[in-house]
This record gives C-alpha cells, sequence and structure tokens, in this order.
C-alpha cells in the first residue's frame, strides 16, 4: 500500500522579513473573522490567532475561520482566555486544540518552549549548566525526555503539512551570548521559527546589547528568529530589530481590554517598514 508523504509547506518561515502578524482574539467564530479581515486591510501579511479566546475550538469552527482568511494563520495556545486569566487546560488538552487548528487549514502553530511540562512555565527546572540557565529563565526545557516529545510534537505538525514557531518567553535579562546559546539549542528540535522574548531592556546599555543580539542572531542561527525584549525600552526593540533581520513584528490592528498593550499599533509598524524598504 503506497504511504502519502506530506511536505511542509513552509509558508509562515518562507514570508518576507520582516513579517506583519496582526494579533487576533476573536471570541466567536465571526468576531475572529472580523478582525482578520480588519488585519488584512491595515497591512498585516499574516494572522495570529489565539486559540483559547475562541468560544469554539471544533475543528469545524476553526476551518470558518481559516477559509475566510485570505493570510496565513499562525494558531496558538497560551492557555488565557479573553480576559487574561487561566483558560485551565492541560498541557494535552492544548497540544490538541493546537493540531486541531493544523487539521482546520492553519499554517502553523507556536510550540511554547514549556510545552509538555507545565512546571517549567513559571521557572527553571533543570540542570544549570549553560549560560541561558542562569538566573531562573520561564520556558526553558532542557530534560531530555521532555525534549523528545517536543521533537514528536513537531515531527507530527510537519508530517500534517504545517510548521511549527518555538517560542521562549524566559522573563529575565539575557545577554547577546546566552540569547545565542539558547536559540542554538531551541534549533536542535528543528523548528521552522524561533520566537524568543527576554525583558528588562530598562536602560538605554541593555537596549543596545538587544539589538546586538539580533544581528549575532541573523549571523548564527539558520533558522529565521524573532526576537525582542520587554522592559522600559522594549518597545523600540519591537520594530528595530525586526529591521535587523527579526522574522516578524507582532501588531495589534485595534486595541482593546484583551489586548497586550506593549505589542506595536499595525497600521504604525507597517508604515515604518515599507518607509524603511525605501531607504534599505
Amino acid at each position: 500500500m503506497a504511504v502519502e508523504v506530506i511536505f511542509v509547506k513552509k509558508i509562515l518561515s518562507s514570508l518576507p522579513a520582516p513579517a506583519l502578524a496582526g494579533v487576533v482574539k476573536g471570541k466567536s467564530v465571526s468576531g475572529a473573522i472580523a478582525e482578520i479581515k480588519n488585519c488584512m486591510y491595515d497591512g498585516a501579511t499574516m494572522i495570529d490567532l489565539h486559540l483559547p479566546c475562541l468560544e469554539s475550538t471544533d475543528v469545524e469552527s476553526l476551518k470558518k475561520i481559516v477559509k475566510a482568511s485570505k493570510l496565513p494563520i499562525l494558531a496558538l495556545n497560551y492557555n488565557k482566555s479573553y480576559d487574561g486569566s487561566d483558560a485551565g487546560l492541560t498541557e494535552e488538552e492544548r497540544v490538541e486544540t493546537l493540531l486541531r487548528a493544523v487539521e482546520a487549514g492553519a499554517a502553523g502553530i507556536d510550540m511554547q518552549g514549556y510545552t509538555f511540562h507545565r512546571p517549567s512555565k513559571d521557572g527553571f527546572c533543570g540542570e544549570d549548566k549553560y549560560s541561558f540557565t542562569k538566573g531562573n529563565p520561564k520556558e526553558v526545557v532542557t530534560d531530555e525526555d521532555m525534549i523528545s516529545k517536543q521533537c514528536n510534537l513537531i515531527e507530527r505538525v510537519h508530517a500534517m503539512g504545517a510548521e511549527v514557531l518555538l517560542s521562549c518567553h524566559p522573563g529575565i535579562y539575557m545577554s547577546c551570548d546566552q540569547v545565542v546559546e539558547l536559540a542554538l539549542f531551541l534549533e536542535k528540535r528543528n523548528p521552522d521559527i524561533i520566537k524568543i522574548v527576554t525583558s528588562a531592556a530598562d536602560t538605554e546599555e541593555q537596549m543596545v546589547e538587544v539589538f546586538r543580539t539580533m544581528i549575532a542572531l541573523k549571523k548564527e542561527v539558520r533558522t529565521p528568529v524573532s526576537y525582542h525584549a520587554n522592559g522600559k525600552s522594549g518597545s523600540l526593540t519591537r520594530i528595530i530589530n525586526p529591521i535587523l533581520g527579526g522574522h516578524m513584528v507582532f501588531c495589534v490592528d485595534r486595541f482593546d481590554a484583551s489586548s497586550t498593550m506593549g505589542q506595536l499599533d499595525l497600521r504604525t509598524a507597517a508604515a515604518v517598514v515599507e518607509n524603511m524598504k525605501k531607504i534599505l
């Protein structure tokens, strides 16, 4: 019996950089579709769909959203409901929503670094033997069994024809060397895109280090990387780093109570990127 081989559709990782991801947190199918259309008209080149905000994440509901979108969709589940409260899903339930999104036609999923090991979401649990494990980073897993499970999930998503963005939000400040070592460590799991968000870009010196890190990541990591920092000066790294080689920018089209206020306004980001293309 012939075995069907499905090749990964390199849709998200092949988007011209920086890709402008319109963040969508609609509660209903129709609400999500409306947000997607607004994002499309305001300059988005892809959609970042927050699954736990939706009232229903069955395959048929997700298919309606995917079918209505002219932009490729990255599905994510950070276990946070529309109001920001804990959605209460187990790791297995959270992963299943991501797989349903792929079945529905999503171009890729956001697989968080702590996947399959919930304790690592809140702090480092492994052996402190890497530069990036200093300072108790969140979402960093070094346990080989957990890494193997993550690799199996990545392979499963690839077999379904979609891509995986492997994201890590350490929640601490990291030097250039630490971030690069972490990215190379994550790259071994064979994701299609890597996303790292550090914290505490609170001084100009730290902000400059974040810029230097993005340049180093572009040179030393084969996989497309999205990297920025939170903190007092972090908002500037959200737009400068993509110009320096980061793969994507996460943007809000219409701010409301559910929005991540540190993210960029979509229309402003689109205008900045377009104008920079004229200069560079």
